[in-house]
């Protein structure tokens, strides 16, 4: 047996007041004289001899009594059957998980439930400790002090579920941080009480705990039949234009053990239903959902895939922005200046453009990052900065059109493009020029989906234009026009992220008539739109940082979010035209984000329309399983792993393992026996 507060024991010394009364007798005699003692004298011995065993008994009642209540006070126990048992005068910290994934349910009871009311029978036998902390996935600030349990307790109806997941590094940091605070030189304990989420739970292999403090881990968690979410969204042509049909690809994946049939999924579409699709999802699986669309007017629009899944909801929603006709950015820049002006002819009479033109040696090189599509025609000789900002421009995006120069110097163009993968670049000599006619496009290439009509499209014999080469390469990409020769005269290569277009001769008439014909305009517009790189429909909160492209004109403009008039100023960076932001966690607003639709404000005006979601790691419900616990921590003594979690005897069972089996009642219930005692045998023994 051993004792929670053993210097009440000092108590035990109140035992000699009553031996003190017993053995001396305080009381003042008087002495009486009678004429016959004889017979007074046989009743006085048998009188003093009954007296002297209720005098004892009652000294041992009493004896008894204050034993037992000082025993009481000492609250003793007998030892738990684990050799490392809890010691209930340090400090406890109680980890809640309180992210999403804990809205899943066993026998219709959310986790999250079911974790409250077995932490609340868990304080029940911290009732007396004064050194008790409650922490969240919230991080928040009441989190950081000490409460006894009554306190404790209040806490658990304003628990909610938490958008921001935290891995268990992250809490046992924190629950090292409140030690190291308020260290008390005694033996600590943690708790857990987690569905052990693998994907939001961190590398637990890494983790090492203090093998002074005991850390218990209790499993919540059941079978995830299945949860179906959003894990991404898409466009099949990143330029989208009004009233024209436009394809929006969805990814739906289901991280349950089962297939989830016949899912209805609904395109939102400025808080209109546009369209429906139906898949099914197997389990641990994916599909893909195709949605048909048109939008009217141009600019940001709200989208949202939605979609009913029980009984984890968090997740039904997906949020992301489309941006209808977005304008074009084109910088021209020439070197020959040709009479035609066929570039701005073609771009400065749609509004979609933004069409800026500069000579070769009078251009800005910043202008380039700032643009969609980089557009040289007839620059003899592109080097130095303007070269070197081309290909930065390609490998993050870009798209470059070459038009060459009536004499193209081969050896420069060479070292620029032989980093785009064209090789053999070779300029044509005067004497060999002839016009060779266009042979027909192949018209099931995506490029000229939507470049000629039905009608034309089927026919056999088109009326194209002529060329003659100004230069020639021996492969590089795909050609979408050739000549008769077999010589490709437009070629489009694919580098990195981004895409250049190679014309074959200049747009005069010395070169051929292409520049006339009715197809050159379809091309150039079709050039332009796919240079819009594709749009990044949403972003997540974790996400960080997240990279916006704006207009720089002041780079010390501080930009905010603002959604429903609430706004934040997240940290952020500005480089040329790229923003970084840095999207503040729930623990630094003081409150949680919501997903949804977030607009870019910078000087009261808005920049852009964002979407918002959180991370869908919540969403895969897979779990680390108390044996699969086991094997991660089973090198440390200190931890230790429950599995009963859904049995209503869980606390008993934890105080039968680590606090021993408490005495105290039973000491303080013979203590009052004793008194009951005492005073039977003064009034009722003779």
């Amino acid at each position: 047996m051993s004792f929670l507060f053993p210097s009440f024991l000092w108590g035990l010394l109140a035992i000699s007041v009553p031996i003190a009364i017993h053995i001396f007798n305080f009381r003042k005699t008087k002495r009486v004289f009678f004429t016959n003692v004889a017979f007074l004298k046989a009743v006085e011995t048998q009188t003093r001899s009954i007296r002297k065993i209720k005098h004892w008994l009652i000294m041992a009642a009493r004896i008894l009594a204050i034993t037992c209540l000082v025993f009481a006070f000492a609250q003793p126990f007998l030892p738990g059957k684990n050799n490392a048992s809890v010691d209930r005068k340090g400090i406890t910290s109680l980890y809640l998980d309180n992210s999403f994934s804990m809205q899943n349910e066993s026998n219709n009871k959310r986790y999250l439930d079911i974790a409250t009311t077995r932490l609340n029978e868990l304080l029940g036998l911290f009732k007396n400790a004064t050194s008790l902390q409650l922490i969240t996935n919230d991080f928040s600030a009441v989190e950081q002090g000490l409460y006894p349990a009554e306190k404790i307790r209040d806490r658990f109806t304003t628990i909610g579920l938490s958008h921001t997941p935290r891995t268990f590094e992250q809490i046992y940091k924190r629950q090292e941080n409140l030690l190291s605070r308020h260290q008390n030189g005694g033996k600590n304990q943690f708790f857990w009480f987690s569905d052990f989420q693998k994907s939001t739970s961190g590398d637990l292999t890494k983790l090492k705990t203090d093998s002074v403090n005991q850390l218990f881990l209790v499993p919540v968690q059941a079978v995830a039949e299945k949860n179906v979410f959003v894990d991404s969204v898409w466009l099949s042509n990143p330029f989208i234009r009004e009233l024209q049909n436009n394809v929006l690809f969805v990814k739906v994946s289901n991280s349950g053990s089962g297939e989830a049939k016949k899912v209805v999924l609904k395109l939102i579409l400025d808080n209109t239903q546009s369209s429906t699709a139906s898949v099914n999802v197997p389990a641990n699986g994916n599909a893909v959902a195709k949605f048909n669309f048109n939008l009217k007017g141009k600019g940001f629009k709200q989208g949202r895939i939605t979609f009913d899944d029980f009984p984890v909801t968090f997740d039904n929603d997906y949020y992301f922005v489309l941006n209808a006709s977005p304008l074009i950015r084109i910088l021209h820049i020439y070197g020959q200046k040709f009479e035609g002006n066929y570039i701005s002819n073609v771009y400065a009479n749609d509004s979609l453009f933004a069409l800026q033109s500069f000579a070769s040696q009078n251009v800005d090189p910043g202008l380039i990052k700032n643009s969609d599509m980089v557009l040289l025609e007839g620059v003899e000789q592109p080097s130095g900065t303007l070269a070197a900002e081309i290909q930065d421009f390609v490998r993050k995006g870009g798209s470059l059109t070459v038009i060459p120069p009536s004499v193209p110097n081969a050896g420069s163009y060479n070292t620029l493009l032989q980093n785009f993968g064209v090789n053999g670049l070779n300029a044509e000599k005067p004497a060999n020029r002839e016009l060779i006619s266009i042979s027909a496009p192949d018209r099931n290439n995506p490029f000229f989906s939507d470049v000629f009509e039905e009608s034309i499209r089927q026919e056999l014999n088109l009326n194209l234009p002529s060329a003659s080469p100004a230069w020639s390469w021996t492969s590089a990409g795909q050609p979408l026009l050739t000549l008769r020769s077999g010589q490709p005269y437009l070629s489009q290569i694919s580098s990195g992220k981004g895409k250049i277009y190679l014309f074959a001769s200049p747009l005069i008439p010395e070169f051929g008539s292409m520049a006339q014909h009715a197809i050159f305009v379809p091309i150039m517009y079709k050039m332009a739109a796919l240079s819009v790189r594709a749009q990044r429909t949403a972003f997540t909160f974790d996400e960080n940082p997240i990279v916006l492209t704006v207009n720089a004109e002041n780079q010390n403009s501080v930009y905010k979010l603002r959604r429903n008039k609430a706004e934040i100023i997240p940290v952020q960076k500005l480089i040329g035209n790229q923003l970084l932001l840095e999207i503040p966690q729930g623990d630094q607003t003081g409150s949680e984000l919501d997903a949804g639709y977030f607009e870019l404000i910078k000087d009261n005006k808005t920049e852009q329309l964002l979407a918002l979601n959180h991370n869908h790691a919540e969403s895969k419900l897979d779990y680390y399983s108390p044996t699969e616990l086991r094997n991660i921590f089973s090198g440390q003594k200190n931890v230790q792993i429950f599995d009963k979690i859904d049995d209503d005897a869980f606390a008993q069972e934890f105080q039968q393992q680590n606090l021993g089996t408490s005495l105290w009642k039973y000491f303080l219930y013979a203590a009052l026996f004793f008194l009951l005692v005492e005073i039977g045998l003064i009034r009722f023994m003779k």
